[in-house]
């Protein structure tokens, strides 16, 4: 590629402050008369030093070995400003100091990535998803460290096979505290984040081509369990002589009713309860994983469990409108208060959120539209993954179409019936 700036590249000393008769050598890039400077890491007497070649006077062997090793600076910084030419990228003496020091998007490691991106959406993501991210970053980690015996790897070397040995890796790991291993699903979850950071790097230039291009993420379909009418109902009946149990069962029932996640229940405050345009009480929030607003309008269910701890007093209440506990006690809470009540599905708290997009909406001819609303999902079709397990609604749609083709048959047959009669 033809270019017109100027470039050049001499070397210089800097005296040292503690021995002015010693000093270090410099490389200084020039490029249309900017600067940019690289210390050479090697220092020389100011007396053994040529300033009318900028090299070191070959006196002996040792000075000799130097201007060889200058005379190899001067041809990578040659190479580096070569590369960028041949790249079509914007010459800069900056440009070319980071390409020889490796500082640029050629030389970029995983970790760079990584915390580059954590840095960067760590405004934009909800706590929970970075905290996703944080433990995908852990597995990476160990995995370079246990599986390629190094801290760190340049992006140049993300192939096809780092891809699937990584994943080999998430579905295998032991961790040192019992628990299980990851499941399919879970470690897709792992290979989407990583995948996500890795287009990143594509449109960022660090990356030259996308490993994951032949790669496909393998999601199974399962079926979501959650609690029907009849199983509420179970729970509601239930009196728990354990004041945390109720206040769980409380918390429990009342997501199920407003379809709000623990950490959207977490952060309720009396500012999120507004006056509706229909006279009755709405909560006006924001999602805290995707930041959409909603607006939903309380059940009775909801309203009676919000008024009996409007008054109520609890350790750190401040201005929230529910006592919620820690996730993992909730959740463990959540276990005694199932087996009391004699269910044997998984109850979780996050199982709420499904309940109301089942048993409490669909399930009672809410459209889905309004559903998604609802749930502050920002596409369709992730509402559309409640409706699927919905075999009575599905049953009942169903059922009216058979119903309307049949009034439809009747119809015609009556009209025939009229015809024969009319003919005679």
């Amino acid at each position: 590629m033809r270019t017109d700036t100027t470039f050049a590249v001499i070397f210089y000393l800097r005296r040292k402050n503690s021995n002015p008769e010693d000093a270090y050598i410099f490389a200084r890039i020039t490029v249309n008369l900017k600067r940019a400077e690289i210390s050479i890491k090697r220092s020389i007497k100011v007396k053994d030093w040529d300033s009318f070649r900028c090299r070191p006077k070959p006196l002996n062997q040792n000075l000799k070995l130097l201007n060889s090793y200058l005379d190899e600076v001067y041809g990578q910084i040659l190479d580096a400003h070569k590369q960028l030419v041949q790249e079509l990228k914007y010459i800069t003496a900056q440009a070319i100091k980071a390409r020889y020091l490796g500082e640029d998007g050629q030389h970029k490691t995983l970790r760079q990535l990584i915390e580059y991106h954590n840095k960067n959406m760590k405004s934009v993501l909800s706590p929970g998803t970075m905290k996703n991210y944080y433990t995908t970053e852990k597995y990476l980690v160990s995995f370079t460290q246990e599986v390629l015996n190094t801290n760190d790897i340049h992006l140049k070397q993300l192939d096809y096979r780092f891809i699937l040995d990584f994943e080999y890796y998430v579905r295998n790991y032991q961790p040192r505290t019992k628990r299980k291993t990851c499941s399919n699903n879970g470690t897709m979850k792992h290979m989407a984040r990583l995948c996500k950071m890795v287009h990143l790097a594509v449109k960022m230039e660090w990356l030259e081509r996308d490993p994951f291009q032949r790669y496909k993420l393998r999601i199974e379909k399962t079926e979501r369990s959650f609690p029907n009418q009849r199983e509420m109902d179970l729970i509601e009946d239930t009196t728990f002589r354990r004041i945390g149990y109720e206040r769980v069962k409380d918390v429990f029932l009342f997501a199920c009713y407003t379809g709000l996640s623990y950490g959207d229940i977490l952060t309720l405050t009396h500012k999120h309860l507004v006056r509706g345009i229909d006279g009755n009480t709405w909560i006006y929030t924001t999602r805290a994983k995707t930041r959409e607003s909603i607006k939903i309008p309380l059940l009775p269910k909801a309203n009676e469990i919000l008024n009996k701890y409007l008054d109520a007093f609890w350790p750190g209440k401040v201005d929230h409108l529910l006592p919620v506990y820690t996730n993992q006690k909730t959740n463990t809470y959540l276990k005694e208060i199932a087996r009391a009540c004699g269910i044997h599905k998984k109850v979780t708290f996050h199982v709420a959120r499904h309940t109301f997009a089942t048993t409490v909406t669909l399930s009672n001819g809410v459209p889905i539209e309004t559903v998604s609303k609802l749930l502050g999902h920002t596409k369709l079709s992730t509402t559309q993954i409640y409706a699927r397990v919905l075999q009575k609604k599905v049953g009942e749609d169903m059922g009216h179409l058979i119903s309307l083709y049949r009034e439809k048959q009747r119809f015609k047959e009556n009209q025939r019936s009229d015809d024969f009669i009319y003919g005679h």
